[in-house]
């Protein structure tokens, strides 16, 4: 037994001897220092993860025998109650902060709602509070979902987690369910995805973000439908007409898998080596070393992105579910957002301005090639800039209220 435990180790310390001379041969002490600070990470972070969803809904809910849930009737001219379940959030988060925008335009139409964050992991509810009043201007009443739900008109699920309280919950009101995203796809084929999937059998009606959604989820799920367009806050994103733009932006937020950030950094690798001299410009998190030179500007406020975006004539942004709002935020700025060839995409953004590519790294850096190429730069940038104009979240807003008041009538 002794001698086998010694030849293991040996075997071990010989193969662990070459990986790290291997390493450090093609990638320097930085390789190697990086690797050590991975697995250090490993060792010292949470073995177990918290679950978004309490377990207790889940055993709750059988989607075989639906709750019997009062629908109250909405008078002609009565003040529409809406319950919003999400969860907590810091702030900068782009789904809190579109969910939040609608949120506030109702309530400028006079709705009454409600806030009840959905929280399993456990935070302080004064503190989430306190950014939801301060950071997205919130008004309105919010509570605790756990603690139970005032009778609402509506009750609306922002989340494949907070859906599963939405058709637990005992108040009353007609169920909804506000998407931004197929959240399955956050997932490898797990538990987590089924039980993402499982919430859109749950009969509520969807109202998502884009045309890509709606038309998945009536199509896959038989789902009753309606979408918003996308918006552009064109008073925090627009175009320097001074400005010098010589670089391309890309936002390299690894820690959203579906941004397909390796993949943009591969394309940056090509473009870079064939065009040294052009500025790439990151953002989204702080990045380490990466094979080409290029300005780290990690997460940014919308007041930094515009500057960002002003700097830049083309930006790469991808996405492998459904687009984010950075494409319209690049062509206010006059920057040419160029994207993964997708329905998902290819439904939503309806731009001509908006350059689509093969994902591969070298289809986004031929095409990063051909926008960075145009002669007319100038002309380009104002007209991209001219065409989301009329791109305000008011209209998403009213797209939602019309879907509100349509759903409710008896």
């Amino acid at each position: 037994m002794l001698a086998t435990m010694v030849s293991s180790a040996r075997a071990q310390i010989g193969r662990r001897s070459r990986q790290a001379r291997s390493i450090l041969a093609a990638e320097g002490y930085r390789g190697i220092i990086d690797r050590a600070r991975s697995k250090a990470s490993d060792w010292l972070k949470p073995q177990t993860e918290a679950w978004p969803v309490f377990p207790d809904d889940v055993l709750a809910a059988d989607l075989s025998h639906p709750p019997d849930i009062a629908e109250p009737p909405l008078e002609e001219g009565e003040q529409i109650t809406v319950n919003w379940i999400i969860g907590p959030a810091g702030p900068g988060s782009g789904g809190h902060t579109t969910a939040f925008r609608i949120l506030n335009f109702l309530e400028k139409l006079g709705y009454r709602n409600r806030v009840y964050f959905y929280d399993p992991y456990g935070g302080d509810l004064q503190y989430f509070t306190d950014i939801a009043r301060d950071y997205y201007k919130l008004n309105c009443e919010i509570a605790n979902a756990r603690r139970g739900m005032k009778d609402a008109h509506a009750v609306v699920a922002t989340s494949w987690a907070s859906a599963y309280a939405a058709y637990n919950a005992k108040c009353s009101g007609k169920r909804f369910y506000f998407i931004q995203d197929f959240e399955p796809f956050f997932y490898p084929t797990s538990t987590n995805s089924l039980l993402a999937e499982n919430t859109y059998r749950m009969g509520f009606h969807g109202i998502t973000a884009g045309r890509w959604l709606a038309d998945k989820l009536t199509r896959e799920f038989g789902m009753k439908t309606d979408h918003f367009p996308f918006g552009c806050d064109t008073a925090q994103y627009r175009r320097s007409a001074g400005s010098e733009r010589k670089g391309i932006a890309f936002y390299a937020r690894s820690h959203t898998p579906r941004r397909a950030v390796e993949l943009g950094i591969l394309a940056l690798e090509i473009f870079a080596k064939r065009h040294p001299d052009v500025e790439l410009h990151l953002f989204g998190q702080h990045l380490g070393a990466l094979p080409f030179r290029f300005t780290n500007h990690g997460p940014s406020n919308p007041a930094k992105l515009n500057d960002i975006y002003n700097k830049c004539f083309a930006g790469l942004c991808l996405s492998l579910t459904n687009v984010s709002l950075v494409p319209y935020e690049m062509l206010a700025c006059g920057c040419i957002p160029i994207v993964n060839d997708g329905p998902q995409n290819r439904v939503v953004l309806e731009n001509a301005f908006v350059r689509f590519a093969d994902p591969t790294p070298i289809s986004l850096a031929q095409e990063l090639e051909a926008v960075m190429g145009a002669p007319d730069r100038e002309d380009i940038s104002r007209k991209a800039a001219e065409s989301v104009t009329l791109t305000s979240w008011d209209t998403a807003g009213a797209a939602v209220d019309a879907a509100l008041r349509r759903a409710l009538q008896p």
